[in-house]
């Protein structure tokens, strides 16, 4: 064994068992791997875990559930599609959870747009001649001014795009982290396919963009 790694106990691994889902034998890899330390053995169990998630996303995800989500009040309330890969799966509690935080999340941050590539090209650069002026008038030099307009628009698809939001229940977290996160501590591709956010009284025009259309 080396250095890096020390004996674990089976209370230990039973621990990070329970606190992470991932089979015994991985939980006392990663233990012996983080010398013991439970938190950098949950480390290693989610980056590998990321990992493999990635390998899953050409997998097809063409079963799930329509989860929805009416806020107190009755004024707000929102429809996501979270597709899996199996029916076993989509009847999963905790996939079922991770469906249901999403909706609340929709209605709680009013997303414009599920991932930045369906932000259309106008709207870019609108904001892109936004900032740009910002910049300009705020007296900062030329070879900066690009670099403020970048990040800016990383903070405009953080604030816009679901899948780069913070996390409702656990800011630390994006939308993206929380469903791969998911992905990997079931095994499936898991995706958002499509949502949608209705309010009393507003145009629903304005709410189309909020779904993936078919072709998507």
């Amino acid at each position: 064994m080396s250095e890096s790694k020390k004996r674990v106990s089976a209370k230990e691994v039973k621990a990070l068992r329970d606190k992470t889902g991932v089979g015994m034998m991985d939980c006392k890899r990663a233990l012996e791997e983080g010398g013991g330390d439970l938190d950098e053995a949950v480390r290693i169990l989610r980056e590998k875990g990321l990992a493999k998630v990635k390998k899953r996303l050409s997998r097809v995800a063409d079963q799930g559930v329509v989860e929805s989500y009416i806020h107190i009040g009755q004024q707000v309330g929102s429809i996501v599609e979270l597709n899996c890969e199996t029916d076993f799966v989509a009847r999963n509690r905790e996939f079922l959870d991770v469906a249901h935080q999403i909706a609340m999340h929709v209605v709680a941050c009013d997303p414009q747009y599920l991932e930045r590539e369906y932000v259309p090209p106008e709207v870019l650069e609108a904001e892109k001649a936004i900032y740009r002026v910002q910049a300009e008038s705020e007296g900062k030099p030329d070879h900066v001014i690009d670099r403020i307009v970048e990040g800016k628009l990383e903070k405009f698809y953080e604030d816009n795009c679901l899948l780069e939001q913070p996390f409702t229940r656990d800011s630390s977290f994006t939308v993206e982290q929380v469903i791969m996160e998911k992905a990997a501590k079931l095994g499936e591709n898991i995706s958002i396919r499509r949502y949608c956010r209705f309010r009393v009284g507003e145009d629903s025009t304005g709410e189309e963009k909020n779904s993936v259309s078919e072709e998507q």
